[in-house]
């Protein structure tokens, strides 16, 4: 698998346009022109300040209804904290501080409490909000403020209702599919590396680099796999999925360990096949018996989670007759064999990280 070039436009439209992104932001739309037209309808709020409304929609909708109501909650946090600010700048140039001085008050201070993480995506709204009120707030300061703060988290509620009541995002059939990617990475990448062994053609950069996108593959699909369980959260729809959390948590966990057992076993059979003495190391019969246990261990990661106990069997039979060839071996007890070990611990690993979830 080759990571797409970052500077490829047809990845940034592929990454663009899906059916998931397409939805979040027809709903966005949507929402930002309803509270555009409801605005003006916000109690203590003035209606030439409606404009806030649909900004207050941007701030609030995100893929998930979870991540929409917190994120809302933070940037409406953000926003008092930075009115409040603001309005604290203005007392100063009413007592004489001129006003440039308190525009690098207002923004040093501002920017000090971004870094404050509660604050969560309402950190960027702190420094904003504090120059809006200074520089904006103009006569009537107080009711700028309050129609700002009010219009915002109105388009802060009309966003999550939005997302919520008009197709909730589920990503629970995304985090399948990519459970099952990462689950065809690992059975190709080992493979591959079975035949390689087999016809003596092991090539370790070759391998290194299926390892590090196995490993890239890996990060994103742990990363899918929160999204789901996120996507669950406060979402009506994911009441008949709720098992499924579970589920892929144990199924990413198993691949995971899988994952780190091919790498470790890549850095075995680097070491044991690319110095001279290859033979000494890894004695013929005990190759083929090597590259039968990594071939047999990919069919039972690849196998059908059916209740059969065939390719569990012959993964720990295959490794079993690689032991005893390495047991055989006349230098069977030396250092440099030491690597040859490593690689039937990393398989062994495979095994029992694979003995559950086995195709599933």
């Amino acid at each position: 698998m080759t990571p797409r070039p970052l500077l490829d436009p047809r990845s940034w439209w592929a990454d663009a346009v899906t059916g998931e992104r397409l939805l979040l932001a027809g709903k966005t739309a949507a929402a930002a022109v309803l509270a555009w037209y409801l605005a003006p309808l916000v109690p203590l709020a003035s209606s030439e300040y409606s404009y806030y409304a649909p900004l207050g929609v941007l701030v609030s909708m995100y893929p998930t209804v979870a991540r929409s109501a917190m994120s809302g909650a933070q940037a409406i946090l953000g926003l008092a904290v930075g009115i409040g600010l603001g309005l604290g700048s203005l007392a100063l140039v009413g007592a004489g501080m001129p006003r440039g001085a308190a525009v690098a008050v207002v923004i040093g201070l501002g920017v000090l409490l971004s870094g404050v993480r509660a604050l969560g995506v309402g950190r960027d709204w702190v420094a904003i909000a504090a120059l809006f009120v200074l520089l904006l707030g103009g006569a009537d300061p107080d009711g700028y403020s309050i129609s700002y703060l009010f219009t915002m988290a109105f388009g802060v509620l009309v966003g999550v209702a939005v997302n919520l009541l008009v197709f909730p995002p589920l990503r629970v059939r995304t985090a399948d599919r990519r459970l099952t990617q990462l689950r065809d990475d690992l059975v190709s990448d080992l493979d591959e590396m079975a035949r390689a062994l087999a016809h003596r053609q092991f090539d370790p950069h070759r391998a290194g680099a299926a390892t590090q996108n196995l490993a890239r593959t890996l990060d994103s699909v742990r990363a899918e796999v929160d999204a789901s369980d996120e996507s669950r959260r406060y979402n009506p729809r994911g009441r008949g999925v709720r098992d499924q959390g579970a589920l892929h948590r144990r199924r990413l966990d198993t691949l995971a360990a899988s994952a780190e057992a091919t790498r470790t076993l890549t850095v075995a059979l680097t070491r044991l096949l690319t110095d001279a003495g290859v033979d000494a190391r890894l004695p013929g019969g005990a190759r083929t018996a090597l590259a039968d246990a990594i071939a047999a261990q990919s069919r039972l990661i690849e196998a059908p989670f059916d209740g059969s106990d065939g390719p569990l069997a012959e993964a720990a039979d295959t490794l079993d007759r690689y032991i005893d060839s390495l047991g055989r071996s006349e230098v069977a007890t030396t250092v440099e064999t030491l690597d040859g070990w490593d690689a039937a611990i990393s398989l062994r690993r495979m095994t029992e990280a694979s003995r559950e979830f086995a195709g599933r």
